[in-house]
């Protein structure tokens, strides 16, 4: 369980060796849902599979804050990886324990509570109401758990150990691919047996993730105890606009919709398969944005800029190149894909079209996680939530919205593509000419 020093060797190799095990999580992390959905759609049908995918949007929006969170953590400790600061990482490791599994509860009961609410308030359709609703509070319950593995993923990262979180994850696929459908089918609990099987392959990952972190004794863990004032400032200040920013993100996908439930339920079907295949084709960028947040924030910590620049061109190249490779085979292979989680033709045809549309736009959103995952390296947080609140409040909810008035269907896939074009531009605007590079994490602590 080797940890990486990024701060000296060559960049390439360490980039594409640690991305490539972090890509490979983040498939296994996607087939939670892929696999519901699959057996959803097939098992249960389209009114199932609907409220499978808008429930899962309303899940990613109010755990967001909490997995924006604890990305900071990703921040907050490679700077001090980088540093080589043993005492004050098992302090902080200790900090975002205390902070977080408190976050998480909270909102763990809101969310349960609120579930019926929230559904209705983005529209959705009336028969999908009461599955989406045992579907959303079931998979409250075990928000903890899916905090918790996805935090100790994230500390063996900042690291620079990419490979074992994978085996946490791998863990919780295998029990999910076994028990969906001895829950949703044999056992006859329907879509609420999707749910329970989600929590409890993710409650094993968990478990799993402590015993290999206490045996192996590679994460400072210690008896939780209340964090230290200068502590709790820094987590607080990176942390909050690190979780607005996903919750700007999931809030402004969850508004999207809204925007599709208009089209009547055989679009949300569709928009829900074919937001499943998005997941897939966004996982290289996704890889390569939290690998590029790890190994900047190690170099900017010790004011290594000109490998600070060579990790973001290394990581743009292979972006461009792995992000066109997946847009080809997406859209090739679009109604397939979609047929995939459903049958029904009306869904198929939205959904289809909806990928065939919004293909090749995804190398810019691409370029936008490798920008943004260094400037949040640094610990500019802020200035990454208001290039979000762009992104999606002020480009692609508007967008996506006049589209769809002026053109209809085809309208959603041509505004989602036009903001990806648009905050690609900015997001480099920011990171060329912006003063992201001038600031200190731990400055005020260290006096």
């Amino acid at each position: 369980m080797k940890q990486e020093d990024f701060t000296a060797g060559p960049i390439g190799k360490q980039l594409l060796a640690f991305s490539l095990p972090i890509l490979v999580t983040n498939l296994l992390q996607t087939s939670y849902q892929f696999i519901d959905s699959l057996w959803v759609g097939n098992l249960l049908g389209t009114t199932a599979l609907g409220a499978v995918a808008v429930s899962s949007t309303v899940i990613f929006t109010v755990l967001s804050f909490i997995i924006g969170v604890n990305n900071a953590t990703l921040t907050v400790l490679s700077q001090l990886k980088g540093k080589d600061d043993d005492a004050r990482l098992r302090s902080f490791v200790n900090a975002f324990v205390v902070i977080l599994s408190g976050m998480a509860i909270a909102l763990g009961v809101v969310g349960f509570i609120l579930a019926k609410d929230i559904l209705q308030f983005l529209g959705t359709p009336d028969s999908m109401i009461a599955e989406g609703v045992s579907y959303l509070q079931i998979n409250f319950l075990g928000i903890l758990f899916l905090f918790g593995y996805n935090f100790i993923s994230t500390v063996f990262r900042a690291l620079g150990n990419s490979k074992t979180p994978v085996r946490f994850v791998l863990v919780a696929v295998i029990l999910n691919t076994v028990l969906d459908p001895l829950f949703i089918d044999i056992f006859d609990w329907g879509i609420e047996g999707a749910a329970y099987a989600t929590i409890f392959a993710q409650g094993a990952a968990f478990v799993y993730g402590l015993m290999v972190s206490i045996r192996f004794r590679q994460i400072p863990f210690s008896i939780p105890k209340l964090p230290k004032r200068e502590e709790v400032s820094i987590i607080l200040k990176q942390g909050i606009p690190s979780g607005l920013q996903m919750t700007v993100i999931s809030a402004g996908l969850a508004a999207i919709m809204s925007v599709v439930t208009s089209f009547g339920p055989d679009a949300v079907a569709g928009f829900g398969a074919a937001q499943r295949l998005d997941s897939i084709i966004m996982l290289p960028a996704h890889a390569l944005g939290t690998a590029v947040n790890s190994m900047a924030g190690q170099n900017i910590a010790i004011k290594q800029w000109d490998r600070v620049r060579q990790i973001t061109k290394y990581a743009l190249l292979m972006n461009l190149a792995a992000m066109f490779l997946a847009a080809v085979v997406i859209f090739i292979f679009a109604r397939w894909g979609i047929r995939m989680f459903i049958s029904d033709e009306g869904a198929v045809a939205f959904g289809a079209e909806y990928v065939k549309i919004i293909a090749f736009f995804y190398p810019f959103l691409g370029l936008n996680f490798v920008w943004n995952g260094i400037v949040r390296a640094s610990g500019a947080m802020f200035q990454v939530l208001l290039l979000n609140i762009i992104s999606f409040w002020v480009l692609r909810y508007p967008l996506t919205f006049i589209f769809a008035k002026l053109i209809g269907e085809k309208g959603v896939g041509v505004g989602i593509g036009a903001s990806f074009v648009i905050s690609s531009i900015l997001a480099f605007g920011y990171y060329r000419f912006g003063k992201w590079r001038e600031r200190d994490l731990f400055k005020k602590a260290a006096q």
